[in-house]
């Protein structure tokens, strides 16, 4: 029987669980582990001894646990019995999985029966070598990628899809707005999913649910799927329509302002108020209103009328009493200038003509001269 004084891994990098090819081995051997791995002697369907990265010479030293359960004698050069296991711990990445079938379960919105699919991918380490090999040594000899997630595929639905199916009826998650919600979906379902993946001495690094496959085609869905996009292309349709009117509101508002502005300050310009305003705009109504021949209407316009033409003759009558009040005055005989009090002129006792007009046209006199500049006739 040969004797082996090497014990190194020589698989690939594909493999996470490689076992050496031979059980016989010196005491003395150089044992060889690389760097994020582990070996681990086995005996009996028992993990025993683990050794890290680094190189060892097997010795009874180095073997406590194996030792105590075969006889391996001290000194000299001996043959003893077991297997070796090597187990690759880096982290393995974009593994993909997804359901084999779909999962039912009851549409939390419109409560109707719904089949969906899932598939994503996820990474992993191997956390404990002892647990991963305890459940899995007595079938396998090697352990690639391929067949560890075809190993974990099966144990993954039957955790996922309980998981899956009851945290979307649980947070009432329709199903026509899953797709914006699968970050958060897969992180509170790898929470869950940990606690298994342990009991294998696996660390679930990452896991992401990338799709959901939703049932298109079926009747049923499709009808469901229609109402509902109806019901928020009308509530968009709603609440577009609603930003418009407050839009043409202040629009409306701030023209008004505008216009309001503008008449206050033409107002202002001209020299006249808001009320006379109106009162000239009611008046202009009135006159164009072509019922204002019968007697009501004639009533309402002429007391408008009258109480418009009381505002503009006391607005002119005052302005003309001050006119005459601040005018000079000058005798009608000789043209003297005269003070507003006076009867006589001081200059040739003529009586004053108190309204300085002319006797023969009535034009009104408002400076001094011995003609009438209207008719041309002498002042007398």
């Amino acid at each position: 029987m040969k004797l082996y004084n090497v014990i190194k891994y020589e698989g690939d990098n594909n493999e996470i669980i490689w076992k050496h090819e031979k059980e016989d081995f010196n005491l003395g051997s150089q044992l060889i582990v690389h760097e994020s791995q582990e070996a681990i002697f086995f005996l009996n369907g028992q993990a025993l001894d683990v050794f890290g990265p680094g190189k060892y010479t097997l010795e009874t030293e180095n073997l406590p646990i194996l030792s105590k359960l075969i006889n391996i004698p001290t000194g000299g050069i001996s043959q003893f019995h077991c297997e070796v296991y090597f187990i690759n711990r880096v982290e393995h990445l974009a593994l993909k999985w997804g359901t084999d079938s779909k999962i039912q379960y009851m549409e939390p919105n419109y409560n109707f029966p719904i089949y969906i699919g899932a598939n994503g991918e996820m990474s992993i380490t191997i956390s404990n070598s002892k647990k991963l090999l305890v459940k899995l040594v007595g079938t396998e000899k090697y352990l690639n990628k391929d067949r560890l997630i075809s190993y974990f595929k099966s144990f993954l639905m039957i955790r996922l899809k309980p998981y899956l199916s009851k945290y979307i009826r649980e947070n009432k998650i329709n199903i026509f707005e899953i797709d914006e919600q699968l970050e958060k979906i897969s992180s509170d379902v790898k929470i869950k999913l940990d606690i298994d993946f342990e009991e294998y001495g696996i660390d679930l690094k990452q896991f992401f649910i990338t799709t959901i496959v939703k049932p298109d085609g079926d009747i049923q869905y499709e009808k469901f799927k229609d109402l509902h996009f109806r019901k928020y292309a009308d509530i968009a349709e709603a609440e577009l329509q609603q930003k418009v009117d407050i839009i043409n509101q202040q629009t409306a508002k701030q023209k008004m302002i505008i216009e309001a502005e503008g008449k206050a300050e033409k107002r202002k310009t001209e020299g006249y108020t808001y009320q006379e305003e109106r009162s000239y705009d009611v008046a202009e109504k009135v006159a164009e209103n072509e019922g204002a021949g019968n007697f009501s209407s004639a009533g309402i316009g002429m007391g408008i009328m009258s109480s418009v033409g009381n505002a503009v003759n006391n607005t002119f009558g005052t302005a003309m009493t001050n006119m005459e009040n601040n005018s000079e005055k000058y005798c009608d005989n000789c043209g003297s200038k005269i003070e507003n009090n006076q009867k006589f002129c001081d200059n040739c006792g003529q009586e004053i003509n108190k309204n300085q007009v002319c006797k023969y046209c009535s034009y009104k006199f408002t400076k001094q001269g011995k003609f009438c500049p209207n008719c041309g006739k002498e002042r007398s």
